[in-house]
């Protein structure tokens, strides 16, 4: 659980609204899955290999 918290966290922490919202959200305790998943596979999606540090972090 701490690895997931840890991603989370950097999701939030990247400025990417994106994956920044929900990230916090979800670290709120405010997040449904589905709204998460589908923003990290949306940003997969849009940016998944710029070779920025979030792109190993796309595992949903």
């Amino acid at each position: 659980m701490e690895e997931l918290k840890s991603i989370m966290e950097k999701f939030a922490a990247s400025g990417w609204d994106l994956i920044a919202v929900p990230a916090k959200q979800w670290l709120e305790g405010k997040s449904d899955k589905d709204s998460l998943v589908a923003a990290v596979n949306q940003a997969d999606k849009e940016c998944g290999n710029c070779g920025c540090e979030l792109d190993p972090l796309s595992f949903i």
